[in-house]
């Protein structure tokens, strides 16, 4: 029912949040996305100041969310197709993607249609 889907949401986003800040504590990403559960959906939103060629090597690597001005990345967490390890595996991507600066690459910069 809706109450559960709304519960493994949360769940969800907050295992994200939580894994970005521990996992990525390194890197220049700050949290938009408000904390408390009545106050966010199933969104979770970082600003990192080289947001978009971070953003076009996430979905290189499978992790598709989307990037919003002003440097945003913006992630859907669908309950009813993601699990807690989608949720790892994607944060471990931005990991790997953020620690060599995988994200530097000339074709990252190039503005696409959409992301």
């Amino acid at each position: 029912d809706m109450t559960a889907v709304r519960a493994k949401s949360l769940a969800l986003t907050d295992l994200f949040i939580r894994l970005v800040e521990e996992r990525c504590a390194a890197h220049p990403l700050t949290l938009i996305t408000p904390r408390e559960h009545a106050a966010r959906g199933s969104h979770v939103s970082f600003r990192h100041p080289n947001g978009y060629p971070v953003m076009r090597a996430l979905i290189d690597r499978g992790v598709i969310g989307d990037y919003r001005e002003p440097e945003v990345l913006r992630f859907g967490i669908t309950p009813l197709y993601l699990g807690h390890v989608d949720v790892w595996d994607s944060v471990e991507a931005l990991r790997g993607i953020l620690d060599t600066r995988a994200w530097d690459r000339p074709q990252y910069f190039q503005r696409a249609t959409v992301t």
